[in-house]
């Protein structure tokens, strides 16, 4: 199972392949192991296991870490962290989604440009028969 967390992120990709120890992905942000498996609790983030049940954290994993921790020393308790990821994730995809309207848009707004030229030139023949 790809790792993700409440910050929407997982897929395919090195950054989503779960590589690190608990660990050294506590070493690596800055926190306690503890903490780390708190946040596993609280629905924060889902590391990959390995078929033992080891814990593995990819880069994806620690770029959410790492916010969590931005966001416990902004002032915020576990459930405000919770709902800023999810809000962020949700915020990701809106933009994705809206990216993808605008490029939509912007076809339909050149399928209606040419049919403007063919409707003209359509009645620009019509009137010369006329």
């Amino acid at each position: 199972m790809a790792a993700s967390g409440a910050d929407g992120t997982s897929g395919a990709g090195l950054g989503a392949r779960g590589v690190y120890a608990i660990s050294v992905a506590a070493e690596l942000v800055g926190t306690g192991q503890q903490n780390i498996r708190q946040y596993e609790r609280k629905g924060l983030l889902t590391p990959d296991r390995t078929d033992g049940g080891t814990r593995r954290y990819s880069e994806s994993d620690l770029a959410t870490l790492r916010r969590i921790g931005v966001l416990l020393d902004e002032g915020l308790n576990l459930a405000g962290v919770k709902l800023v990821l999810e809000l962020e994730a949700e915020n990701r995809g809106l933009t994705e989604d809206n990216r993808g309207l605008a490029e939509h848009n912007e076809e339909l707004r050149a399928d209606n440009r040419g049919l403007r030229k063919d409707l003209k030139r359509a009645q620009g023949m019509n009137g010369s028969a006329v």
